[in-house]
C-alpha cells in the first residue's frame, strides 16, 4: 500500500477514535477532578498518551477500555501531584423553564449538599463511587480502570458509602 495513503488512513482512524470518545473521557475525568479547565487539559493529556501507542488502538473495544483506564490514572495522578483535595460535581441538569425560584434554590442546596459530602472522600474512593454508582459500571470494570483488585474497589465503595452516610446523619442533627 502506498505510504501516503496508509498514513492518511491512520490519521482518519485516530481522528475517529478521538471524536467517538472525547465527551465520555472528558466527563469521566471531570467527575474525578471537579474542574472544567483541569479536565480539559487532562483529557488532552490522556488522548496524547493513548495515541502514542497506536498498536493498542487496533481492537476498538479494548482501545475504549484502555483509554478509560489511561483517563482515570491521568486524573488520579494529577490529584496526587497537585495535592489538591477536590470534589466531583454531578453534571448539572439543564435549567427548566418552568422551575420556580423555590425549586431552583432547593436544587442548588442539594448540589451543595452533595459537593460537601463528596469532599470527605479520598480521590480513589470518589473515583470508585462515581464509576460504580453514577456511571453504573460493574465492579470488574471499575477495578480495571483503577488498576486494582475487585476487592479493593468494593472496599473503596464501602468506605465511601459509610463516610457519606455519616455525613448525611450528621447533617440531620
Amino acid at each position: 500500500m502506498d505510504e501516503a495513503l496508509e498514513s492518511g488512513l491512520d490519521q482518519e482512524r485516530r481522528n475517529r477514535f478521538v471524536s467517538e470518545h472525547l465527551r465520555r473521557i472528558f466527563v469521566q475525568i471531570y467527575r474525578i477532578v471537579g474542574d472544567v479547565s483541569d479536565a480539559q487539559d487532562l483529557t488532552q493529556e490522556a488522548f496524547i498518551k493513548a495515541l502514542q501507542r497506536e498498536d493498542q488502538l487496533k481492537d476498538e473495544q479494548k482501545a475504549a477500555h484502555w483509554l478509560s483506564r489511561i483517563a482515570t490514572n491521568t486524573a488520579l495522578d494529577f490529584l496526587r501531584r497537585s495535592g489538591r483535595v477536590t470534589f466531583c460535581e454531578i453534571d448539572q441538569a439543564p435549567e427548566s423553564r418552568t422551575e420556580s425560584p423555590e425549586q431552583a434554590l432547593l436544587r442548588s442546596e442539594q448540589r451543595e449538599y452533595l459537593k460537601d459530602g463528596l469532599r470527605l472522600l479520598s480521590p480513589r474512593e470518589r473515583a470508585a463511587l462515581m464509576l460504580r454508582d453514577v456511571e453504573g459500571l460493574p465492579a470488574e470494570e471499575v477495578a480495571k480502570r483503577l488498576g486494582c483488585s475487585k476487592a479493593t474497589v468494593r472496599s473503596h465503595i464501602a468506605n465511601a458509602r459509610v463516610k457519606f452516610r455519616r455525613y448525611v446523619e450528621n447533617r440531620k442533627q
